[in-house]
């Protein structure tokens, strides 16, 4: 009798695991729980999914995408309002955009560092 209730109980305390997820590598669980986190991250500071995937090229699309899905609803839920992005991907705050000496005449313009004031 107490042989068959060991297998029993194995079998019931297994029932309620997902047997895949436990035998995954946890180098990509990790992987996976970043790119939800970059994507919850995006949409709670009010970027749009495709810069959201611009911005982080070497992560999964499909796991930002779950991540800013996720935050999009519960946002919704408890009325958050997202935050206004301070940076981006473009110019920094300390860039300007200087004409080319050789191409002055071009509607081109490239980013150049502006010089920073000698203090007296």
């Amino acid at each position: 009798m107490f042989s068959r209730l060991i297998p029993l109980a194995l079998v019931l305390s297994l029932a309620g695991c997902d047997l895949a997820e436990m035998l995954a590598d946890p180098k990509v669980a990790q992987r996976i729980a970043d790119a939800k986190a970059i994507g919850s991250a995006c949409r709670h500071g009010m970027r749009s999914i495709e810069d959201c995937y611009a911005l982080n090229e070497k992560h999964s699309k499909s796991a930002i995408f779950d991540g800013w899905k996720e935050m999009d609803q519960y946002m919704r839920d408890n009325k958050i309002e997202g935050i206004e992005p301070k940076a981006g991907k473009g110019l920094s705050a300390d860039e300007e955009i200087v004409p080319d000496s050789k191409d002055a005449k071009s509607a081109d313009a490239k980013a150049k560092p502006k010089a920073k004031p000698k203090a007296p």
